[in-house]
């Protein structure tokens, strides 16, 4: 009994990889992820650089791809959309916000395109699925892309479409201009490379990486 008891209780443990929730940190950034506090005026952003801001389900799945990309100088993870201000995790939780968890990407346009980073995007998540990624599910959860210059829309448009032919189902991703964004907690912050032991980590985001060949 005492064994069936064991097998059960470690079984229960790792559920925990199959929801967005966090885990105390067990390690340190890796020292090319550079970490802004906010972006909401553009400040802190080098000149010449762009900001897009995408939700793909989860944060730390889509903070984990673009953290990789050559060309990226800064991603952070959090929340806009909504109409609740300064909203804590928990209340965008509780799916009344009407916020998306974002992450907000500072590129180089010289070395990434806004085109080339929209082809991570779509290759990172199933665009195709309403307010879910996986198990994770809820309006937070929804498949977004926030453009920061009116030029852009034109461009995430035409990559939206361009996207649909890869896909049998309707995509579902909603274009929008970007509103007012609210940084995630300190600890929910660059949490895959902190937290790799993690079962969610473990079970959803390093398939992930290793789907996309990105470092896991």
């Amino acid at each position: 009994m005492k064994s069936v008891l064991t097998h059960l209780l470690t079984f229960l443990s790792l559920l925990g990889f199959a929801s967005c929730e966090p885990a105390a940190q067990t390690g340190p950034a890796p020292a090319e992820v550079k970490l802004k506090s906010d972006f909401n005026d553009k400040e802190g952003v080098p000149e010449g650089y762009k900001m897009i801001t995408l939700g793909g389900g989860c944060y730390w799945c889509v903070e984990a791809v673009f953290q990789q990309l050559e060309g990226v100088h800064s991603v952070v993870a959090g929340f806009t959309g909504g109409h609740v201000a300064d909203p804590t995790y928990e209340e965008v939780c509780g799916k009344k916000t009407g916020h998306i968890e974002v992450v907000r990407v500072v590129y180089n346009p010289e070395v990434l395109s806004l085109g080339d980073a929209l082809a991570w995007f779509w290759a990172a998540h199933d665009p195709t699925t309403l307010n879910r990624q996986g198990n994770d599910v809820g309006p937070q959860y929804a498949s977004a892309i926030f453009y920061h210059e009116d030029e852009n829309k034109a461009v995430v448009e035409a990559s939206l479409q361009n996207a649909q032919k890869e896909f049998d189902k309707p995509i579902v991703t909603q274009v929008r201009k970007a509103e007012k964004f609210y940084l995630a907690p300190e600890e929910h912050q660059d949490y895959y490379f902190q937290n790799k032991s993690q079962g969610y980590c473990q079970y959803v985001i390093k398939p992930k990486l290793e789907k996309l060949k990105l470092k896991k």
